[in-house]
């Protein structure tokens, strides 16, 4: 019996994406874990939150946009890496 295919890169990003705990990006930009360089990250994995509670940053022309909880939870994953580029719409982590 052949084994299933692989999940490429795309198709799981999608699954994450639909995901109805998934935290996506507001907007195009460089997504930080971190206040600032050598800080500890907003959030770990397996952190519970709260509605409101800032999760990571998303730098855009200059400017870092806080990216809140938008429901209390835990998190689960993270999907995305300081320095790391991000698009609209894109899966950052999942709170469940």
């Amino acid at each position: 019996a052949a084994a299933a295919p692989a999940a490429t890169p795309a198709a799981a990003e999608a699954l994450d994406a639909d995901h109805p705990g998934a935290v996506t990006s507001p907007m195009v930009g460089v997504a930080y874990l971190s206040p600032e360089p050598g800080a500890a990250q907003f959030v770990a994995v397996g952190a519970k939150v709260t509605q409101g509670q800032t999760l990571l940053l998303i730098e855009a022309m200059k400017t870092f946009n806080q990216i809140k909880a938008p429901r209390a939870g835990t998190v689960t994953r993270i999907l995305v890496e300081s320095g790391m580029p991000v698009e609209y719409g894109e899966p950052l982590m999942i709170i469940e």
